[in-house]
This record gives C-alpha cells, sequence and structure tokens, in this order.
C-alpha cells in the first residue's frame, strides 16, 4: 500500500518483506507516525491511540515478526533486526522521514531503529520503555530461563487468563490499583496460547533479557538523543519496569521531555489511551522536527 491511498480508518494491511508476511495497520493523513508495540502485543493494540493521532497524521503501527499476525519463522529476533524490518516496511510504502513511538520492548527497537537509520527520524517517544536499565519483573526473567517453552505450554491455560482479568476487573472495581496490572498480565499473556507465538515471544524475550534482568542496555549512547525531540512517558503504576528508568533516561538526555499517567501501569495505550494520546499530539504539535544529515552524525557520536 503507498500513502497515496491513505486507509480512513485503522485498517489492516499486509505486504510480503524478504518473503515474509509483516501485518501492519494505517490510518489518517499527515506526517508520519510509527506506533511500535511491545512484546505479547500486537497493532491492533495501538487503536484507541491510533484513531486520535489520525486526525491530523498518517498513523503506521506494524506487527513485529513474531507478534500478531506477522509471520514468526526461526531466525533473529533482536532489536537490531526489528529495526531493519520496520526500515523495510517504512521503504516498501514510501515513508521517508517519520517520528517514531515504542512501547516497552518497542521503546527499545525505536532507540535501535535511531542508531541504525537516524537520518529517517523526526521525533522519538518511549513509552514505559525497555533498555534504560538492568530491573525487570521477576516474571520475565524466570521466563527467560532454559526449559520455559514447555513449562508455558501447560501453565498457560484459558482459566488461568480468564482468573486474571476476573481478580483484576474486580479490584479495579474497588479502587485498588493492583486490578490495572493483573488485566494487564493477562492481556499480555494471552497470546502465549499459541504454540509458534510461545516460541517467537521466547527468542525475543531471551534477545533482551536474562535471569539477571535486562541484557541490553542503551543508556551508554542516551546522548546521541539530544540531537532530536524525545518524550518519555511512563504509567506511575508500571510494576514490570521501573519508573525510575525513565527518570534517570530524562535526566541524561537533554531538553527531553518526561511525563508520568497516574492511572496507568505499565499497558498506558490500552489503560488511559486519552490521556497517552493528549501527551503524544502535545509532543507532536509542539516540537519541530529533528534533522541528522549523512555528514551530522559523526559530530553527534
Amino acid at each position: 500500500m503507498a500513502l497515496s491511498a491513505i486507509a480512513p480508518q485503522f485498517e489492516e494491511w499486509q505486504i510480503e518483506l524478504h518473503g515474509r508476511r509483516v501485518i501492519y495497520r494505517i490510518a489518517g493523513s499527515g506526517p508520519p507516525v510509527v506506533l511500535i508495540h511491545g512484546m505479547l502485543n500486537s497493532s491492533s493494540h495501538w487503536q484507541a491511540v491510533a484513531e486520535e493521532l489520525a486526525v491530523d497524521h498518517t498513523v503506521i503501527a506494524p506487527d513485529l515478526i513474531g507478534h500478531g499476525d506477522s509471520a514468526a519463522p526461526r531466525g533473529d529476533y533482536s532489536l537490531g533486526a526489528h529495526a531493519a524490518s520496520i526500515r523495510d516496511l517504512l521503504a516498501a510504502i514510501g515513508v521517508e522521514r517519520a517520528s517514531i513511538v515504542g512501547h516497552s520492548l518497542g521503546g527499545g527497537v525505536a532507540m535501535q531503529f535511531f542508531y541504525q537509520f537516524p537520518q529517517r527520524v523526526e521525533r522519538l517517544a518511549l513509552i514505559s520503555s525497555g533498555g534504560l536499565g538492568r530491573e525487570v519483573s521477576p516474571m520475565l526473567r524466570t521466563a527467560a530461563l532454559p526449559g520455559m517453552s514447555a513449562l508455558l505450554s501447560v501453565t498457560i491455560h484459558p482459566r488461568l487468563l480468564g482468573a486474571l482479568r476476573g481478580g483484576g476487573t474486580r479490584l479495579r472495581e474497588r479502587g485498588i490499583g493492583a486490578g490495572v496490572y493483573l488485566q494487564g498480565l493477562a492481556r499480555a499473556l494471552r497470546p502465549l496460547e499459541n504454540a509458534d507465538a510461545r516460541e517467537a515471544f521466547l527468542q525475543t524475550l531471551r534477545a533482551v533479557i536474562d535471569r539477571h534482568g535486562q541484557r541490553v542496555s542503551a543508556t551508554d549512547r542516551l546522548g546521541l538523543l539530544e540531537s532530536i525531540p524525545t518524550l518519555i512517558v511512563w504509567g506511575q503504576r508500571d510494576r514490570t519496569i521501573p519508573i525510575e528508568h525513565g527518570r534517570r533516561a530524562h535526566e541524561a538526555i537533554a531538553h527531553s521531555f518526561f511525563r508520568t499517567l497516574p492511572e496507568a501501569a505499565h499497558f498506558p495505550h490500552l489503560e488511559d489511551p486519552a490521556g497517552l494520546s493528549a501527551l503524544l499530539r502535545e509532543f507532536l504539535t509542539a516540537t519541530r522536527p529533528g534533522l541528522i544529515e549523512d555528514g551530522d552524525w559523526g559530530a553527534v557520536m
């Protein structure tokens, strides 16, 4: 699909890249914004945010390889591989430059995209992003251990997911913040009912997390982000990745913006889409696109 054929709604499209099926969704008209989902999520999880941004932007949201309805082959699930796949998708649909938004794993992919293809990035928004520190939830560290594929196939059961969702709903109705976390956990675990999705999840997970925590960090390169407008957003109830990671990143990136969402946990685009959309719209409107030419990158380094 070329951008001359703009989708009025958040429509699903399919393209084949290097022999692999890639699903993406697109909506709106205007400056391009790319939404990169996190682990166990898909492009569809961005719908509420995409519809808000599509009022005056072209919103593009891919299913990362191994996620959603994109192909889940044996192969490279590193941040660099995901970033290259997004570059190839944007090239195929005629998008040269865009503002890049990434959630969780997608935040790590977004930063990697900037490091690999800086000329293609106008702005960067990191939502509860990975790659900004070692600490991560014990559940993810445990899932990275050997032998977890067999264990997940037994433990990830519809009854468990239903219990988590139901428990989360009841807690939220009583005003207990942990309900948001339980609902998000159930939503994240649901794709693991599928065997191919489990294997893709484990390959993706082990590329960035081990038993000690996050094994891939961008903290030594955050200074490079000073060259483009950067927004960092965190849910105040996040128990998956500590909010302190966002605060420290903000301190390390000159001229960056740091915002929090009081009612959100690790999935602000699902738990408070209106609040997140407002922050993103403000950021996209109030900042001028960054521009790095070929000759500039050496000076930034």
